[in-house]
């Protein structure tokens, strides 16, 4: 069986993230969504509630399991996975990814896989979805149809 995770911070979780797991389960039996806790951000959601949001989202799809950790993504995929599935915005860090996913095939075996975004979802990031939400800007088209967001 072909198992992935799907590491970030996922506040919120957009349609370029939707769209990287949609894609991944084509060659992919199992994806695990996991989502990174890091002190260093600021984040909008609590993490709980971001669960709850993907969890709902993906409620019958059982190829998709939602969990948060707050260690290295090597060590939480431990015995999950061979395989790290990445979304990678076009002329964003190509240097960054290439050399993490060199010291986690290094560490721990776990091969990266980087899905490009798709040209019509590069102008969508958390960041900006976030900052839309700050100021009660109406986010719909940049969420999976059917996420609910409520914080």
């Amino acid at each position: 069986m072909r198992k992935a995770i799907f590491p970030g911070t996922f506040d919120p979780f957009t349609i370029g993230h939707y769209s990287v797991v949609e894609r991944a389960l084509t060659f992919m039996d199992e994806i695990v969504i996991g989502i990174g806790i890091n002190e260093n951000k600021n984040t909008y959601f609590p993490i709980e509630k971001r669960e709850e949001m993907i969890r709902e989202l993906y409620k019958d799809e059982p190829r998709i399991q939602v969990m948060s950790y707050d260690c290295l993504t090597i060590d939480c995929a431990g015995s999950r996975s061979r395989f790290i599935v990445r979304g990678y915005p076009y002329g964003e860090g190509f240097e960054y990814e290439e050399t993490i996913a060199d010291i986690n095939r290094k560490l721990a075996g776990i091969e990266t896989i980087l899905l490009f975004t798709e040209p019509e979802l590069t102008c969508v990031s958390s960041t900006i979805v976030r900052e839309l939400l700050t100021y009660n800007k109406d986010i719909s088209q940049f969420i999976p149809k059917g996420m609910k967001m409520s914080e």
